[in-house]
């Protein structure tokens, strides 16, 4: 529940605002989880910032590698 709190905390956080320590920490674990997940489907990280970059947010990137897991499954 607090990890939540402080995902919920990050992602509201203004841009000009500095992250706390606890918010920085979840941010680096939920980015790690992310790129875990590309690499079990086959999507390199490299393909993940493209894919960012081309307009994708991150809610949208999450539901294509989710559905990529069902292909490699």
């Amino acid at each position: 529940m607090a990890t939540e709190q402080h995902s919920l905390a990050a992602l509201s956080h203004g841009a000009d605002e500095p992250l706390t320590p606890a918010q920085k920490e979840t941010l680096r674990r939920a980015v790690a989880k992310v790129i875990e997940l590309g690499a079990q489907t086959g999507v390199t990280t490299d393909e993940m910032i493209y894919l960012l970059d081309s307009g994708l947010n991150v809610g949208e990137l999450l539901q294509y590698l989710a559905a990529r897991s069902g292909e490699v499954a």
